[in-house]
């Protein structure tokens, strides 16, 4: 007997990201990218595999141009903020195409700011997407309050790592303020997770730190968040600019 077209799925097949939320996977992308040349740039001595971000560059210049075609396949108003965001992912992938024929320092200052200008390309569209078609998104669970959604959004831009010290744990953060009780908060609703290890030290020689990332459901609910319109948000979805001398801190519980 033929089993009818569906009826032999034992699983249900995982949604395709939304636009959003794929501009905000690309920044990750991004970070681990920067994480992994800023590990070997402190090793101290030459790597062993001197071309270890060649291939991580090409497929980082692949999944932009993913990207730039899922933006453009939208098919919206061409705004100021949006045709900007647009010429910025077009450059996102030269500038990775670019690095993986560079030695490791112009490597990473090829892709230094890549973070911040995915993220900022999110928030962009998620504007566009608002104003022309109204709030299409809702997360799923409570939602956010503003201290949590500006802490993933830091995270997302890669400005957020955790480290331990005789017992304790702290963050380190670069931007807006991210307190421990916020990160606790967060992976405990699996929204936030530590990678241990994968963010380079603070200083030449000194023990590695664990990078904050979004997880699935964090970027999902982040996507909604920025997406949704502004009498329905909480406060503050880009943060707003800090002087240099403030961004630098780090927070105790």
């Amino acid at each position: 007997m033929t089993t009818p077209p569906g009826e032999g799925l034992l699983f249900d097949v995982a949604a395709p990201p939304t636009p959003v939320e794929r501009l905000l996977l690309l920044a990750g992308q991004y970070v681990q990218h920067n994480d992994m040349l800023d590990r070997l740039l402190r090793a101290g001595s030459p790597p062993s595999e001197p071309d270890a971000h060649v291939a991580s560059a090409r497929q980082l210049a692949a999944a932009t141009r993913t990207a730039f075609k899922t933006v453009t396949d939208e098919r919206l108003f061409r705004s100021h903020d949006l045709s900007d965001a647009v010429l910025r992912l077009e450059q996102l992938a030269f500038l990775s195409n670019a690095s993986a024929d560079q030695e490791l320092p112009t490597a990473r200052t090829l892709t230094a700011l890549a973070p911040e200008a995915a993220m900022s390309c999110a928030d962009a569209l998620a504007f566009e997407i608002r104003h022309r078609r109204g709030s299409t998104l809702e997360a799923p669970g409570p939602p956010l309050t503003g201290t949590q959604q500006t802490a993933l959004w830091e995270i997302g831009c890669g400005n957020v790592v955790a480290t331990n010290s005789m017992g304790r744990q702290y963050v380190h953060y670069r931007g807006e303020r991210v307190v421990i009780g916020t990160l606790r908060a967060l992976e405990a609703d699996g929204l936030a997770e530590r990678v241990p290890t994968s963010a380079p030290s603070a200083y030449i020689g000194g023990p590695l730190q664990d990078r904050v990332r979004l997880t699935a459901a964090g970027t999902t609910v982040l996507a909604a968040a920025i997406s949704r319109p502004p009498t329905a948000r909480t406060p503050r979805t880009t943060p707003a600019h800090v002087p240099a001398a403030a961004k630098a801190a780090t927070r105790t519980r």
